[in-house]
């Protein structure tokens, strides 16, 4: 600060000259030595693995096709949201092991990590799946049992007698 500063105009030089660069950060894919990208994704007690490859949209969970683990239509649908909110159906091959919990939090914990995925494939993702809310963990569990209840919040029946 060799220089003097006595009016308005010498401030806003002084901060434009000691402001850095204000360059958009450009996030790089992340994909591994075989095209693909991984990410965890949870929901409740569930917890999947998922690897994402261009493809023709096989979805494999457990080493099962989509339509031998999830019977009901709702799961099936839950779990391609991702892909249809980035206009990307049928263009990526799915491989996920999903452990613990039902398959409600299963089928939430593999959008989120497809979720994930797509965004660490193409970073440009990023904000349509930031708005529909697919990369925010759900972080709400199941409450624990109390002692002297029947639930966790649940009393047992009073009776006066």
């Amino acid at each position: 600060m060799a220089e003097k500063i006595e009016s308005l105009k010498d401030i806003k030089a002084a901060a434009t000259a000691a402001a850095p660069s204000s360059e958009v950060k450009v996030r790089k894919a992340n994909r591994d030595k075989f095209g693909r990208s991984y990410a965890t994704g949870k929901r409740k007690d569930a917890v999947a693995r998922v690897w994402i490859k261009p493809g023709k949209g096989n979805i494999t969970i457990n080493e099962k096709s989509i339509d031998e683990y999830f019977a009901r239509p709702v799961l099936k649908m839950i779990i391609n949201q991702p892909f249809e909110i980035a206009n990307r159906e049928h263009e990526f091959d799915v491989v996920c092991t999903v452990k613990g919990g039902g398959l409600s939090g299963q089928a939430g914990a593999i959008k989120h990590g497809i979720s994930k995925a797509l965004n660490e494939y193409e970073p440009e993702l990023r904000d349509c799946l930031k708005k529909a809310g697919f990369l925010t963990r759900d972080d709400r569990v199941v409450e624990r049992k109390k002692y002297g209840k029947a639930k966790a919040r649940r009393s047992y029946q009073f009776s006066k007698r």
